[in-house]
């Protein structure tokens, strides 16, 4: 499912004193296939950008006098579609369109509130889709459970919350696959975890992009997250879109970054020092990439 964005706008609290404009003419197209970042510091419009994605927020109704606005030639039309689905459109299906594109909040496992891990997971697919019989739901929790690497019989019967804090972020992660979406929206999906629970769950990320969602789009502060995972990746600022570009080119703009209040990536930060004397290493600013290229500058007798 492509995601189209054109001439997106949202204020919070319109026409009061508290209006607040979260996005500002935001255009972006993700592919189908990507595994796509979007960074940004706190209030730049990124989540509310990714909350218009399976419907959450909707475009507001001026949106149509928008729309015939920008027939006359005065105004550009606002666009927003998921797959085929328009969420410009009041008729759109919005139940079958959260079926298809799965949004997982940060520190999904306080979401959790069912008596058993099975019970958990399976609530969101027999809201998406009735008439299941008990041997379906149970098939599709038990896949589910098992993609993001849980034993399902160990899991099912015992309560979520007594389950480390790994396997609870696990199964609410279950619970929004369980449906097979197309799309798969994390908001900081690696929040508060360690360096290995980090690791462990970007791998279980790919792997749900490789057999079951055909497109990742991630929101993360940490650079070194999106450097090592993401194919490209979306800057926001202050409710517009700034750069859209893959890691290996994003990250060469540090100062322009740093200006905008982000960090860059730990490979970043060595490639511009090791710069400052005179050690020029070609990186694609991954760990690997950045391994490689030191190799390469000693096979090469260079210092």
């Amino acid at each position: 499912m492509r995601i189209v964005a054109e001439h997106l706008n949202y204020t919070y609290n319109p026409h009061s004193p508290f209006a607040t404009q979260a996005l500002k003419d935001v255009s972006l197209t993700i592919e189908e296939g990507e595994f796509f970042g979007i960074i940004g510091h706190t209030g730049s419009g990124k989540s509310t950008f990714v909350q218009h994605l399976n419907g959450l927020l909707r475009l507001p109704s001026a949106r149509k006098r928008r729309k015939k606005k920008a027939r006359g030639g005065k105004l550009p039309e606002t666009v927003l579609r998921v797959g085929d689905f328009d969420l410009a459109d009041k008729k759109t299906d919005l139940r079958l369109l959260r079926k298809k594109v799965g949004m997982v909040f940060q520190y999904p496992e306080y979401q959790l509130f069912a008596e058993t891990v099975a019970e958990d997971v399976a609530f969101g697919l027999k809201n998406f889709e009735k008439g299941l019989t008990d041997e379906q739901v149970a098939l599709a929790v038990k896949a589910a459970l098992e993609i993001v690497g849980l034993d399902y019989e160990a899991v099912k019967d015992a309560s979520p919350f007594d389950l480390s804090g790994g396997q609870k972020r696990r199964v609410a992660i279950a619970g929004v696959v369980v449906t097979r979406p197309e799309v798969l929206v994390l908001d900081e999906p690696a929040a508060g975890l360690d360096p290995l629970g980090k690791r462990e769950l970007m791998e279980l990320l790919h792997r749900l992009h490789e057999q079951w969602c055909k497109t990742v789009v991630i929101v993360s502060h940490d650079m070194d997250e999106i450097a090592e995972n993401c194919t490209r990746a979306a800057v926001f600022s202050e409710g517009e879109i700034k750069y859209v570009l893959p890691p290996r080119e994003l990250f060469s703009h540090t100062e322009e970054l740093r200006a905008l209040g982000l960090d860059v990536p730990l490979t970043a930060k060595l490639c511009l020092a090791l710069k400052a004397r005179g050690v020029d290493v070609a990186c694609d600013y991954t760990t690997e990439g950045f391994v490689r290229g030191v190799l390469a500058l000693r096979k090469g007798g260079k210092p």
